[in-house]
């Protein structure tokens, strides 16, 4: 079986990502492909992964969740969407370590799936902005818990993706950027589900809805009506056009709410974050999904 964990990160798609997948269930379940709600896995794989930390799962680990979470049913691929596979938030940040426990619980993942094919997708945020939010989340916000004498410019994706590659080095993984998921939104539903690029789905524009205007999106539908036959890359052209023009600046514009954190600061992380993502698209077995 192809096991996909979308796992997060935490203020990325939110559940957004999870409703447009659910859309699609009629479709998907014709092709073998199953996305259980999140009522009939999270507490599930959250209790048996905690346990893991004492002791081994059972041999029979494996088929008992599964019978559990797909009701009988036998797709060829499943997809798991919640946030809280690397941990929750307030412990998402750890001695200046974003999700210390993510190896660790992706090793035990691939224990109790030994036998299947699993794949990992992840969506990554600024630092300079995801900070902010989970410090404020932090279970604890001592500064020798949450930095760990790290200073902000030394927290990177790249070191926990790589130690997620060393812990479980037979789980690929699918990334991108929080930051252009509305430009290559169509393409990560389809490679969550396995599909072809070309291949039809349903809420293919869901999240523009969320954050560009309705005269915006009734212009943006119109063209794309009347430019059926536009590659996928003409269509992120123009979606970045109309979202320049049209986007809702309350859906995309943050207020950062930190101490100490200035305007000279952010754009020296955002400037390592942006050298971080290169760094992480040589790392062997991750596949970034670009604009």
């Amino acid at each position: 079986m192809q096991l996909v964990l979308h796992t997060g990160a935490h203020y990325t798609e939110e559940e957004r990502l999870l409703k447009c997948l659910l859309r699609n269930t009629d479709d998907f379940v014709q092709r073998g492909i199953s996305v259980p709600g999140p009522t009939s896995f999270r507490a599930l794989m959250r209790d048996t992964l905690n346990a893991m930390d004492r002791k081994p799962a059972a041999e029979n680990a494996r088929d008992v969740l599964l019978d559990m979470i797909l009701d009988d049913s036998t797709p060829e691929r499943v997809i798991l969407s919640d946030p809280n596979f690397f941990r929750t938030q307030g412990t998402a940040v750890r001695e200046g370590v974003l999700y210390p426990d993510a190896p660790k619980r992706m090793m035990h993942m691939g224990q109790i799936f030994a036998a299947d094919e699993l794949r990992i997708f992840l969506a990554i945020r600024n630092p300079a902005s995801l900070l902010p939010i989970l410090y404020d989340k932090a279970l604890e916000k001592e500064d020798d818990k949450f930095w760990g004498g790290r200073a902000p410019s030394d927290v990177r994706w790249s070191e926990t993706v790589l130690a997620i590659r060393q812990s479980a080095p037979q789980i690929p993984i699918t990334l991108w950027c929080n930051e252009d998921t509305p430009l290559i939104w169509s393409q990560i539903i389809r490679e969550l589900a396995g599909l072809e690029p070309d291949e039809k789905i349903h809420g293919g524009f869901d999240l523009l809805n969320q954050i560009m205007s309705k005269e915006g999106m009734m212009r943006f539908r119109s063209y794309i009506d009347t430019h059926p036959d536009m590659s996928e890359m003409q269509k992120r052209r123009v979606i970045a056009a109309f979202l320049d023009k049209f986007a809702l600046e309350e859906e995309i514009e943050e207020e950062l709410d930190m101490p100490g954190w200035t305007e000279e600061l952010v754009e020296e992380l955002t400037d390592i974050y942006d050298e971080d993502v290169e760094l992480i698209q040589q790392i062997p077995g991750v596949t970034v999904i670009l604009p």
